[in-house]
């Protein structure tokens, strides 16, 4: 005996209506996707441009604490000679 069931409860249309949304994604989708990307590319472009500012002008205070560190470094190196000569001495007096 036939079932008066249908083998697929499918939407009416259903394949044309796929259709329709795969040609409205390429249509509408696909543009709004590459101008959202170039919107983003463009803001970060800038951020980077206005960060690469910044750096400029913090590359100047850099080298002004670079070459503080390197004073104190060579009064260090000074003292720390001093102290291992006299310790050279020390040792040659007791030996």
């Amino acid at each position: 005996m036939v079932s008066l069931v249908p083998a697929f409860g499918g939407v009416p249309g259903g394949p044309e209506l796929i259709i329709i949304l795969v040609i409205a994604v390429v249509l509408f989708g696909v543009p709004l996707v590459l101008v959202a990307g170039a919107v983003v590319y463009l803001a970060t472009r800038s951020e980077d441009e206005a960060a690469n500012a910044e750096t400029a002008d913090s590359e100047t205070a850099d080298d002004d604490r670079i070459a503080e560190l390197e004073k104190e470094v060579e009064r260090l190196r000074e003292q720390v000679g001093d102290e291992s000569d006299e310790l050279e001495e020390e040792e040659t007096e007791s030996s």
